[in-house]
């Protein structure tokens, strides 16, 4: 048995499939513990996993929520700068408070999501061997594929690529501080600093949610790379559902997420564009809009504060969505086409998928209009080519072995690295954890 840590930011997106990924080990004989801050202490636990908390000397309890509530008041570059500060105190507190609670709870492998890298610089610096795991889109640094924030296609032409090399150089500028942070612990424990977010290959294996069909050409990918399909199994947090107020008329289902559902607007154009069409509208809002938003929804939507979202698209005839890759992947899974409105972080880059691929439509928010928003919907659940590349990625899923591959590939990357504690205690520099040796030595 190991136990493995799991590092990932604490955004639904993310947490939720790496808990499904932590059930799939735990079913496996192994225990698993997530680090993160104490806000989403309930979350994990309500998931079936172990949960520690980072932070509690300086975090404020509660700022996770006001950082969803203003990041949902914003889009689009806006909303990235936003969350740079808060994504740097993160960093910090990964970097302080991880090496420690790693060796009081003997942690002996990590689960890194690829959009936390301090997670990356813990692990090198405790000499643990660790597993990258994209929850979003599997970032390829490279030229030659337009960066996972983007809306761009794919070109092989050179100005596309010095394009791409561009927007990861103003990436790596705005995040500054949170690249300052990294490096600070980095040169503190004695390893070269990061030039640049998300280009690091020191892990054992790299894991991806996406199937090989949902992504850019990435020739020459390193051979430690695996699309395994999405992350996926039973929660213990069910929600019911009323299918018996489904209709039988072709089924829409609306989303935007967990940090984008408080735009009430967005969601009023959604209902204003299937008003009149032989469609029936759910809309699932996460909580995010209040009872008087939804009375002024046009139509008769079936509006719903959380669905089955799996269960629901099992039934869907189209998904609209702001391009969160969960919704967009589980969507796929059942051949259902889309209609995508990205609005800020990777959802431009999911935008990009989708159109590359050909499996929906994507509008840009600034552009928006209902009649640009019907005809959208009415394309894509009349032309026959938008059904039939969902249903190409949806084998593609089929063939990529989902959750079950994932935790394979973890395992056999890490059985053979994982060093008794008393051998990890006597490599951990005394400067990454000045007590790490004794804590780990009498473990």
């Amino acid at each position: 048995m190991t136990h493995f840590g799991i590092i990932c930011p604490p955004y639904p997106g993310h947490l939720n499939p790496q808990a499904a990924l932590g059930r799939e080990l735990q079913s496996q004989g192994h225990r698993v513990t997530l680090l993160q801050i104490p806000d989403v202490a309930l979350k994990v636990r309500s998931e079936g996993l172990e949960f520690y908390p980072l932070g509690e000397s300086t975090y404020q309890p509660g700022s996770l929520a006001k950082t969803f509530q203003q990041l949902g008041q914003l889009s689009e570059m806006e909303a990235l700068n936003y969350s740079v500060d808060f994504c740097q105190q993160v960093t910090e507190i990964i970097c302080r408070d991880a090496p420690g609670a790693i060796a009081e709870l003997g942690i002996e492998a990590l689960l890194i999501d690829q959009l936390e890298p301090a997670g990356e610089t813990v692990a090198e610096g405790l000499h643990l061997p660790f597993v990258t795991v994209s929850c979003g889109q599997a970032i390829h640094r490279r030229a030659d594929v337009p960066p996972f924030f983007t809306p761009w296609r794919y070109r092989k032409a050179l100005w596309a690529k010095l394009r791409n090399q561009v927007a990861y150089y103003m990436l790596d500028r705005n995040c500054q501080p949170i690249l300052d942070t990294i490096n600070h612990y980095r040169q503190q424990w004695n390893l070269p600093p990061y030039q640049g977010l998300y280009s690091t290959s020191t892990r054992l294996a790299h894991v991806s949610q996406q199937p090989a069909a949902f992504d850019f050409p990435c020739p020459n990918l390193p051979i430690d790379f695996h699309y395994t399909g999405p992350f996926r199994n039973p929660s213990p947090c069910g929600v019911d559902f009323p299918f018996e107020q489904l209709t039988g008329q072709p089924l829409i289902y609306a989303s935007l997420g967990s940090i984008q559902n408080t735009k009430a607007a967005l969601f009023r154009a959604i209902a204003a564009a299937c008003e009149g069409l032989d469609v029936q509208l759910l809309i699932a809002h996460g909580g995010g809009i209040s009872a008087e938003d939804i009375q002024s929804f046009p139509g008769s939507p079936l509006v719903m504060e959380y669905v089955p979202q799996v269960e629901v698209l099992a039934r869907a005839s189209l998904t609209i969505t702001h391009g969160g890759l969960n919704t967009v992947l589980d969507s796929l899974t059942h051949g259902v086409p889309l209609v995508a409105i990205p609005i800020t972080f990777e959802q431009p880059g999911t935008g990009a998928r989708i159109r590359e691929t050909g499996v929906g439509e994507v509008l840009p928010l600034k552009r928006l209009r209902v009649k640009r928003l019907r005809k959208a919907i009415q394309r894509v659940l009349t032309k026959e080519s938008y059904a039939q590349n969902a249903a190409r990625v949806q084998q593609s899923i089929c063939n990529s072995g989902g959750v079950h591959r994932a935790a394979e590939i973890i395992e056999h990357a890490v059985k053979s690295q994982v060093r008794d504690l008393s051998e990890v205690a006597s490599r951990v520099p005394a400067n990454v954890l000045p007590s790490a040796q004794a804590t780990l030595s009498e473990k």
